[in-house]
Formats: C-alpha cells, structure tokens, sequence
C-alpha cells in the first residue's frame, strides 16, 4: 500500500530533474499525477516514464491561461486535488551590473508569480486537508553572488509558505516549503560551459562533500506530501548536504 494512494497530485515543471524525480515517486506511491512542461516533447517522455496513472498538460506557469487549462484538466476527469508541488523554476547568473528587465521579469515570472497563480488557481479543487509543497532554495536565505535575483525570488516562497499556512488553517490545508540546495540537474548543467567542472566547485563546499541527488529531494517532498507530516506546517526543509545548516 503506496503512501499516496487513492490521491490526486500536481507537479509542476515535472519533465526533468526535481519534478520529474517526484513525480515518478508521487506515481510508485499510488498517486495520480498531473505533470507539466513547456515543451511538449519533454512532457510526453516524461508522463512514458511516470506510466499509466500520468496525465501531462502543456503550459507556462507564468501563464494564467496555461494554468487555467491545467486546472480543467484535472476537472474533467472529475478529480479533487490532495497534494499540489508547485515546483516549476530557473535562473541564471547575472551580478548586480548585469541584471536586466528581460532577466528580472522572466525570473520573477516563473519562480514567483507562477508559484502565486498555481496555487491560488487551486483552492476550488483542492480537498480540505490537502498539502502544498512549494519550490524554494537555499539561495533564498544565503548570498550567493551573480545569483541575486534568483535568490530574491525564493525568499519570496519562502515567505508565501509562511503567510499561505496561516491563510489555509481553517481547511487544514498545510504549506511548507522545500529548499534544495546543489543537485545534479539538467539546470545545474546548463549553468556553465564546463558542467562537472562546476559541479566539482561546488562539492567543495558542502559538508556531505557531493552535491545531491533528484530522487534525495523527492523524498523529502513525499514526507511532506504524505501523512507522516500531517502536524507541519509553515515550515522550510532544507535538502542541502548541510550547506546552510553548518
């Protein structure tokens, strides 16, 4: 018997690292799941490897229309929502000199209105006692230079989960926040011209000594997806091999 089963899962931004390691979990556990990507392609490879219980519905989540359209997916195949994972995000490096419009609207674009609208876009369909997990980092609450921006970002899901755990007590509705630290990602690859040169850097500074793993985080989204965590709310788990602990 799967910790999930019987219940209906969001995942958004779920074709490739994090999301889709979630996912695939979320579907082991006995969930249907509801995946998204702004790629269509990546989106069907992805629900081929979730399997029979995945339903992928393309869009941008800083697109209230594609919102909209995942939301009528899961309404007509007459399904209430029990655990929603607003995952979907990106950056990139740019310092303070660098930074532009284009890069601040499109960061906060996705990282933080997306994450707004996917969740308020699910209060008519989420049950009463569902979980909200919410896609934050531990660039949020560190100053990591060139990465501003991103890390302003996921303060502010950091501070949603706070404020959004206190909104949605009257349904017993729980939100928390889980903040990655280095994982070994198709986005961590695409930050640099020499991937596991930088992975390496970055290894060097995180007390485990590596940086972790996809399926690490979906663990840690399951417990807060699952019953095992039914008295947490409001609160930040961190999954970053010590990083910002030690």
């Amino acid at each position: 018997m799967g910790q999930l089963d019987g219940k209906t899962a969001i995942v958004t931004g779920g074709t490739s690292g994090i999301g889709l390691a979630t996912a695939v979990r979320f579907a082991a556990e006995g969930a249907h799941v509801f995946v998204t990507g702004r790629r269509q392609d990546a989106l069907d490879a992805a629900v081929a490897k979730i399997g029979r219980t995945a339903t992928g519905v393309q869009g941008d989540v800083s697109d209230l229309a594609d919102l909209d359209r995942l939301y009528a997916a899961v309404a007509a195949q007459d399904r209430r929502i029990d655990v929603l994972y607003a995952n979907a995000g990106g950056g990139e490096f740019a310092t303070l000199e660098q930074v532009t419009e284009k890069h601040f609207d499109e960061t906060f674009g996705i990282n933080t209105k997306g994450v707004l609208f996917t969740v308020q876009k699910a209060l008519p369909l989420l049950n009463d006692g569902a979980s909200i997990i919410l896609q934050a980092s531990t660039a949020g609450s560190a100053g990591n230079a060139s990465f501003g921006v991103y890390g302003a970002t996921k303060a502010a899901v950091r501070s949603f989960a706070r404020t959004w755990a206190v909104e949605l007590k009257d349904r017993s509705i729980r939100v928390n926040a889980v903040s990655p630290g280095t994982i070994d990602t198709p986005g961590i690859d695409g930050l640099s011209p020499d991937p596991e040169q930088l992975k390496g850097y970055l290894a060097g500074s995180i007390p485990l000594g590596r940086i972790g793993r996809p399926e690490e985080v979906a663990d840690a989204v399951l417990f807060l997806a699952s019953d095992q965590s039914t008295f947490i709310t409001g609160i930040e788990l961190f999954v970053d091999g010590g990083t910002n602990q030690v």
